[in-house]
Order: C-alpha cells, then sequence, then structure tokens
C-alpha cells in the first residue's frame, strides 16, 4: 500500500477495534445465555455441544473464503456483512418458541447459530487483517498493536459471559437477545459513518486458490492453532459450566440464578484474565528487543508450560470422582493459570501469523489461519459434550492435556524466516 493511499492509522485502528470490541460483547453474551438457557431446559451435554457445532463449521467454512472476499471486495465490506448479520441472528433468536419441541429447537437454534458463526469470523478476519496495514513498522510496532486488539477483544468478550448471565438471570431470554441487537445495530450505523477511508477496497483478479497457503510456517502454525484452541473449548463450552451448575445449584429458580450469575463471573474472569494477559505479553515477552527467532522458540516453550496445567487437573479429578470443595478451589485457580499461559501461546501465535505473510497476501493467510482456528474450537465442542458426558471432568480435562502436547509438537516445526529480525 503507498503512502498516500495509507488510512489514517491510529483513527482506523481506533474504529476498527470499537467495531470489533461491540461485536465480541453480544458474542460472549450470547454463548453464555443460550448455554444456560438451554441446560435449564434438560439438554444434556451432548446436545448442548450440538447446539454450537453449525457456529464453528460456518467458521471454518467462512474464514477459509473470508480471505478471498476481503481480498476481492475490501475489509470494510466484509467488517460492515459481520455486524449487520449478528445483529440479524439475534432477532431471530428471539423468536425461538418453546412450543415448537426438542428437535425443531435444536435445529433453529444451530442454524442461528452457524449465521452467528459466519458473522463473528467475518467481523475477527476484517480487524485482524487491519492491523497489518495499519500498524506503525517499528519498535515492535505489530505485535503491540496485535496484542491490544486481541486483548482487549477478550476482555470484552469476558464481559459479554458476564452479561449474558445476567440478563438470562434478570430480563430472560427474549428481552435479552433483543437488547443486545439493538445496541448491536446502533454501534454499526456508528462505524459505518465514523470508519476513515483508505483501507483496502479489493481487488478484481483475486483468485479463491490463493486463500491454500504454500508457507509452511503458515501451515504449521495453523496446525498449532487448532490443537490449541481445541484444548481449550474441550473443558470450556460445555464440561465446566455444567460442573460448576451441578456443584453450585440447587435446583431452585433462586439457586438457579445464583449458579448463572457465579458460572456467568467465573468465566467472565477468566477471559478478562485471558485478554489483559494477551495485552501484555510483548512487554511480559519483552518482543520489541527480541527477534522473530526467539519469539518462534517462545511459542514452542510456553506450549510446553501449557501442557503442565491441564496435566495436574487431570490427576486432581482422578483423585476426586465426586465433587469436592477442594477440587472446585483447585479447578478455580488451575483454570486461571492455564487461562494466563494460554493467552501468552495465543498472542504469539497471532504476532507470528502476522509475521509470516506478506501485506499481498494478508486476507488470505489470516483467513486461512483463523479457518484452522474455528476448527480447533469444532474439535473441542464436540469433545467437551463427549468427553464429559462419557468420562467425566477426567476424560475432559485429559483430552485438553493430549491436545496441547499436540499443539507442542507442530509448534515445534516452525522455523524463523527472519531469525535476527526484531519484530516490527
Amino acid at each position: 500500500m503507498s503512502a498516500t493511499t495509507r488510512p489514517q492509522g491510529l483513527s482506523a485502528y481506533v474504529a476498527v477495534t470499537a467495531a470489533y470490541w461491540a461485536f465480541m460483547l453480544t458474542d460472549g453474551a450470547l454463548r453464555m445465555l443460550v448455554l444456560l438457557h438451554f441446560h435449564t431446559l434438560g439438554f444434556t451435554p451432548i446436545q448442548l455441544a450440538y447446539l454450537f457445532v453449525l457456529y464453528e463449521i460456518a467458521g471454518m467454512v467462512t474464514n477459509l473464503s473470508a480471505g478471498w472476499i476481503a481480498a476481492r471486495f475490501g475489509l470494510t465490506s466484509t467488517l460492515y456483512a459481520g455486524l449487520g448479520l449478528q445483529v440479524a441472528a439475534l432477532i431471530a433468536l428471539s423468536q425461538l418458541d418453546p412450543a415448537w419441541g426438542l428437535g425443531l429447537s435444536v435445529a433453529f437454534v444451530m442454524a442461528v447459530q452457524g449465521a452467528s458463526g459466519v458473522a463473528k469470523d467475518l467481523a475477527k478476519m476484517s480487524s485482524k487483517s487491519a492491523v497489518k496495514l495499519l500498524a506503525p513498522k517499528e519498535s515492535g510496532g505489530l505485535f503491540r498493536w496485535v496484542a491490544l486488539l486481541t486483548g482487549s477483544k477478550n476482555a470484552v468478550k469476558g464481559l459479554g459471559f458476564l452479561l449474558g448471565a445476567a440478563l438470562l438471570a434478570t430480563a430472560g431470554f427474549v428481552w435479552a437477545v433483543l437488547a443486545m441487537a439493538a445496541v448491536l445495530a446502533a454501534i454499526l450505523v456508528a462505524v459505518l459513518v465514523a470508519m476513515p477511508a483508505g483501507l483496502p477496497k479489493g481487488r478484481k483478479g483475486a483468485k479463491f486458490s490463493e486463500v491454500f497457503s504454500k508457507s509452511a510456517n503458515v501451515n504449521w502454525l495453523s496446525a498449532a492453532r487448532v490443537f490449541l484452541f481445541g484444548a481449550r473449548d474441550v473443558w470450556f463450552v460445555v464440561g465446566i459450566p455444567i460442573y460448576f451448575y451441578a456443584v453450585l445449584s440447587d435446583g431452585t429458580e433462586e439457586g438457579n440464578r445464583a449458579a448463572f450469575f457465579l458460572i456467568g463471573t467465573f468465566m467472565a474472569v477468566w477471559i478478562i484474565l485471558y485478554g489483559a494477559v494477551q495485552a501484555a505479553a510483548p512487554r511480559l515477552l519483552d518482543a520489541p528487543a527480541r527477534s522473530e527467532g526467539q519469539l518462534v522458540g517462545a511459542a514452542r516453550g510456553w506450549a510446553v508450560w501449557l501442557f503442565l496445567v491441564p496435566a495436574v487437573l487431570t490427576a486432581a479429578a482422578l483423585a476426586s470422582p465426586e465433587p469436592q470443595p477442594w477440587l472446585t478451589a483447585t479447578l478455580v485457580a488451575g483454570l486461571l493459570v492455564f487461562g494466563a499461559v494460554f493467552a501468552i501461546n495465543s498472542s504469539l501465535h497471532s504476532y507470528l501469523i502476522l509475521a509470516f505473510t506478506k501485506a499481498e497476501r494478508v486476507t488470505m493467510d489470516v483467513g486461512f489461519y483463523y479457518m484452522a482456528n474455528a476448527g480447533g474450537r469444532l474439535i473441542g465442542t464436540v469433545l467437551s459434550g463427549v468427553t464429559y458426558q462419557v468420562g467425566g471432568l477426567a476424560l475432559t480435562l485429559g483430552t485438553a492435556a493430549a491436545m496441547v502436547a499436540l499443539s507442542a509438537v507442530a509448534a515445534g516445526r516452525l522455523r524463523a524466516d527472519n531469525p535476527g529480525v526484531t519484530p516490527a
């Protein structure tokens, strides 16, 4: 991109970040609303996992094609499409009628969640790709800007988990989703008005086949991402929330409300901690002073440290087959540690994908990488319901440990393109 066409960097970054924040607030709230609402209706862990399966499948398909769509039609077009589709999905979900019966209700929610998955990954791919083009090129600017965007997004999503649980307990399911749709629609209008000109408008000659990367680094990093996010979602989506619900709720309406708030608070704190560590990762790793080769090595090392956390928690769960206060306390502390170490891993990945790609391929490689991210979430989502129903908490956490180990193996195949160059 030439100097004459480069957008107003900071103002465009602020507009993109604001749109992404708004989206992720509703995304986190919607996930918690759906999970807790349908659990109280008697859905099994596997049925709850089904509700999110199409969401993740849609994310895979969207990310694979969104890089080409953005290259063809421009980054702002995909960002606006993501926000608008999420508004439509929220409005559609408000029309859910319990009288439809279990089968139709599950199919309808899966379809709406699928649309929400498309929306989420259109917005994510647009925002992350824009950072590559907007970030300053000196003194670790790229790592700082991507870490701030990703970290702040996850903090906002954490607030969304708390918001969703609170809205369900106070306003009810229908009014909660309608309120979120109204707020997100207002923000979409504001972003349409405020977005500075200058982000790429697209190129007509972009070919869909270009989305498949020929870079070994991009492919191995994408594989590491599959297992990293699978390891998180295998406990995060169904297993831990349902375990905590069983421990915290006494089955009464008042007990359910208290459990909703406590579960929502834990999930919110976990995501906020994760986001805060992500945002601080460049400083924690002293990234501006480290070469690309050193950061590649750090990605391998931090994956090994992450493996130890679910391995220890699995041993704790095996030592206490029945819920015990000490086990619950251990889980809370251990999963918070997992969140902090996971955030370092995720932040390194998010920097490396932008470091490995070229400006002319950024939407393609970022789309392919986030397709892998969605694939990991899909695997984790399905395994979350299956492992918890088949083997309980121990199998869920043991599966998370195994997936982190596979992520470490994939990260071990990364090689720095410029081993002696400090990050831009």
